[in-house]
């Protein structure tokens, strides 16, 4: 779990560097950044972590709000990268997936990985696992598949092009 906490300060950080961008061409070219970095982050979490954890927990509840909010980060940034930064509530929507990202890390941290402490699963070797896949999700530009992604508005799903 310390490379997820890891990760999840990059992303703090990549908020950070938006925030104290002047214009909106850095703006852009950082969310851009922020996307690839969420959407690897999530993937990761959905492919190893959550079944490993699921696997010793069950269905426990945080398991079951993590994956909505993932759900919600999805479809919001979908609609962010249909946008230009002079658009009318792109900073705003940007803020608004900065405050979900960071109540989830918070309920991760504080709440679920305590939890996940306490199982037997090996910690060592899962984040072996999600560090091996991250590099791998990093190389391929974000999107799992080596290829260019889009995303719809209406889903926040990824379809391959």
């Amino acid at each position: 779990m310390q490379f997820l906490k890891q990760d999840h300060r990059r992303v703090d950080e990549l908020f950070s560097q938006f925030e104290e961008a002047k214009d909106g061409r850095t703006r852009a070219s950082i969310m851009r950044r922020i996307a690839q970095a969420l959407t690897v982050h999530t993937q990761i979490e959905e492919e190893l972590f959550y079944p490993a954890a699921r696997a010793e927990m069950g269905d426990h509840d945080l398991l079951n709000e993590a994956q909505v909010e993932h759900d919600s980060v999805k479809r919001l940034i979908a609609e962010i990268e249909g946008m230009r930064p002079s658009e009318h509530l792109y900073k705003a929507k940007i803020t608004v997936l900065k405050e979900y990202v960071k109540h989830h890390v918070k309920e991760e941290e504080r709440e679920l990985f305590p939890l996940v402490k306490k199982t037997d699963l090996d910690l060592s070797a899962l984040g072996e696992d999600l560090s091996a896949r991250w590099e791998q999700l990093m190389k391929q530009g974000g999107t799992g598949r080596g290829r260019r992604r889009t995303a719809t508005a209406e889903t926040g799903m990824q379809a391959r092009t």
